[in-house]
């Protein structure tokens, strides 16, 4: 969120519609699925430590 207040919109979804599906349930933006997946990688975090991050931080 503190990326989203300091930059704005970093990516915008209609870039990455084309590479999800349109079937199935509500999710998450397209967009907001690449700005954590590029934050992931400059940090060196496997997806397990994402998630424990993640997890730790709702708490």
């Amino acid at each position: 969120m503190r990326v989203r207040d300091e930059f704005g919109v970093v990516f915008e979804s209609e870039r990455f519609v084309a590479a999800f599906a349109h079937r199935g349930g509500p999710s998450v933006s397209p967009g907001m699925l690449a700005l954590v997946s590029v934050l992931q990688y400059a940090e060196r975090l496997t997806d397990r430590q994402a998630a424990d991050a993640v997890r730790g931080r709702i708490d």
